[in-house]
């Protein structure tokens, strides 16, 4: 299977995922599904990309430089992406879950689930917000 392949096929499952979780969070397949499922086989993928390219490119972690020379490589770009999908799907499976066992009414967080999907960081900087404000306090308990 060719990289675009691989990159319009990983883009599909997960935005079935994040699909799910807009419109049905609380049945227990999605969350199943949303939050082990589709995430893990997403990570054999990345896991194959890894095994099978990292040590051909060029490359590293240990300065900005270094990582810009290693997603030179498409395969190791893509490796990235699917790395941002698995762990992006992976949040906003949890903030399902959490505000569910919180209370938090699902409407405040599909914008939270967009953002996740969009722009990680930020939707999960909401999502901590929105549940904050919800909850009247902070609550350090994120399981």
């Amino acid at each position: 299977m060719n990289l675009e392949a691989v990159f319009s096929a990983c883009n599909l499952i997960a935005i079935l995922g994040w699909v799910l979780l807009v419109i049905a969070p609380r049945r227990a397949a999605v969350r199943l599904v949303c939050g082990v499922v589709i995430p893990a086989l997403l990570a054999v993928v990345y896991l194959g990309l890894i095994l099978r390219h990292f040590g051909s490119s060029e490359g590293g972690f240990g300065s900005l430089a270094l990582v810009a020379q290693l997603f030179e490589n498409p395969a190791m770009l893509l490796a990235g992406w699917v790395h941002y999908l698995v762990f992006d799907l992976f949040i906003g499976a949890w903030q399902t879950r959490d505000a569910a066992r919180h209370g938090i009414r699902h409407l405040l967080v599909v914008p939270c689930l967009v953002l996740t999907f969009l722009l990680g960081p930020i939707g999960l900087l909401l999502y901590l917000a929105a549940r904050t404000w919800t909850t009247r306090g902070v609550d350090l308990q994120v399981s």
